[in-house]
């Protein structure tokens, strides 16, 4: 691969510097650099950011390929400044054996515009009845280490230590979908106000924060690793914050609409804003971000969830859940973050990219922007304005919130071990 010299660009938000990259890794970075025969790139003081991480992706495949490919949607995580991401096991089959996963692994690496690390089930068929082969998947090609039903919850209690006490052998986590089910049965959004006036069944914030409450205790006991997925209220911040100062060691996530839209948008009536763990509210919204800036939420998660579109053009009681957000993402948290003044451009590489790099165990993925470093890179346009189409996504879906709503920032450029997959706003 030939030299590329990216000139100007803020490192983290910085001072412009110039970063030269040389194959696969990052050679120097200063200012003033220069390389006979480089490919020049004008950052023009654009932010450069470690490669984004993902650690909650649906690509669907195999078996739902109407909705999105590994093609497809490592095509929308380029294009949202991606350099890897996790895939969930909610696939057709589900991705509860070696031989699955190995497959999504391959496919990931055949298309090559973005890592691609399966997440395997915790239990066989996502059933939660009986355990997944856990250790077969993790001594794969596919090296897995974190195990989720994400889409349903490990209910069971014996069930959820068994895989806490499983996975610790080799250093793996439990990723947890906090819905107690019970609690959940009929609901079509979140309980209060608005699903009351609105007569649409309520999903209630305990139903959530119950299952973290335990999950979290589990994980005390044993001694081992438990992830919560999409974490949406404000009871279950503090259920964390609590864990954390006790010194479990549990880990959250939050997704991009759970840090900007409001349970008021169920009063459209549009699916698109139909999505698991529902839309919370003013008050949820507000205690996630402070929770994001404290560090008691690890990190950003897309939950990237692409459905067809009759699965989304229909009434809303038969709606499919979910939302696509690969490509929306840093702008969502430039928006709710940055220009609210609660993280500055090195905290968003830490929630986007170092933090799930290392709960994922992600090798060469958030790292420092330094010589030596791989060059897993992404360049911002944070001057960029506009409304969000969704007919330009690199996605096969297009069920996204924000369709038609101006939001900040454009990623310009991804390079994924020095191999550009995005130049100045297109695929390579």
């Amino acid at each position: 691969m030939s030299k590329i010299l990216i000139r100007g660009a803020k490192v983290l938000g910085g001072e412009p510097q110039d970063v030269l990259i040389d194959g696969s890794v990052i050679e120097a970075v200063g200012t003033g650099l220069s390389a006979e025969g480089a490919e020049v790139v004008e950052a023009d003081g654009k932010v450069l950011l470690p490669g984004l991480v993902d650690l909650h992706t649906h690509l669907r495949e195999p078996g739902r390929e109407d909705s999105e490919t590994v093609l497809t949607g490592t095509r929308a995580a380029a294009s949202g400044g991606y350099t890897s991401v996790f895939a969930m096991a909610n696939t057709f089959p589900v991705a509860d054996t070696a031989g699955v996963v190995e497959q999504v692994w391959r496919l990931g690496k055949e298309h090559g515009y973005c890592d691609v690390q399966p997440i395997g089930a915790v239990t066989v068929g996502l059933e939660g009845k009986k355990l997944a082969e856990l250790g077969a998947m993790y001594e794969s090609a596919a090296g897995v280490t974190v195990f989720s039903d994400d889409g349903k919850c490990v209910d069971d209690a014996v069930i959820m230590r068994r895989a806490l006490e499983y996975v610790k052998a080799f250093g793996g986590v439990v990723a947890q979908h906090a819905q107690e089910p019970r609690l959940t049965e009929g609901a079509q959004m979140n309980e209060g106000v608005v699903s009351a006036e609105l007569g649409l069944g309520g999903w209630p914030a305990v139903a959530e924060e119950s299952i973290i409450a335990r999950d979290v205790l589990l994980a005390e006991h044993v001694g081992s690793r438990v992830h919560i997925c999409h974490l949406s209220t404000a009871g279950s911040v503090e259920i964390v914050r609590w864990a954390k100062s006790r010194g479990i060691d549990v880990t959250a996530e939050v997704t991009p609409h759970h840090l900007l839209l409001t349970d008021e948008l169920a009063r459209t009536y549009n699916p698109v804003y139909k999505v698991n763990p529902p839309l919370r509210t003013e008050r949820d919204v507000l205690a996630l971000r402070e929770a994001l800036a404290d560090g008691t939420i690890d990190i950003v998660a897309t939950d990237h969830a692409p459905h067809p579109h009759e699965d989304k053009d229909c009434e809303w009681a038969a709606a499919a859940m979910g939302m696509v957000g690969l490509e929306t993402a840093l702008s969502v948290v430039q928006q709710t973050m940055v220009e609210t003044g609660l993280l500055d451009w090195a905290g968003v590489a830490d929630r986007m990219s170092v933090k799930p790099a290392e709960i994922g165990r992600a090798k060469g993925h958030g790292r420092p922007v330094s010589a030596g470093e791989p060059a897993n890179l992404t360049l911002l346009d944070t001057q960029y304005r506009g409304a969000v189409d969704p007919a330009g996504f690199a996605s096969r879906s297009r069920n996204t919130p924000y369709e038609g709503r101006e939001l900040p920032g454009r990623v310009t450029h991804t390079w994924l071990r020095g191999r550009a997959t995005l130049v100045d706003g297109k695929l390579a």
